[in-house]
């Protein structure tokens, strides 16, 4: 739901803009050639700003995908020693079973 809100934000912004664009066209005190090239300017200042924020973008993103990738191999490796420690435990329980059984024999003879 959020995200439709921001969509539709995003829509009527641009509308605004274009309509403010053709406003200023319509009423511009300025000669057509003068109008053109400032237009011409703003679209090409508008194209950098969108090239800086999308490379900033995608650093941010690399980033987040960084960190979660070390926490991933975090997760991994302290399952990793859980489940180590874990066989270890068994193993010496059936060890001290089988020890047990030994004795309970060698006892009994």
């Amino acid at each position: 739901m959020a995200e439709d809100s921001k969509g539709q934000g995003l829509a009527w912004l641009l509308a605004g803009l274009g309509i403010g664009a053709l406003v200023g066209v319509l009423y511009a005190p300025k000669s057509g050639r003068e109008t053109r090239e400032d237009i011409a300017r703003g679209a090409r200042e508008g194209t950098e700003y969108l090239r800086t924020r999308s490379k900033r973008a995608a650093e941010q993103v690399g980033t987040l995908v960084d960190k979660g990738k070390e926490q991933v191999g975090e997760y991994v490796e302290r399952g990793r020693s859980l489940v180590d420690d874990q066989s270890n435990r068994v193993t010496a329980a059936v060890e001290a079973g089988r020890e047990a059984y030994r004795t309970t024999e060698s006892s009994r003879e």
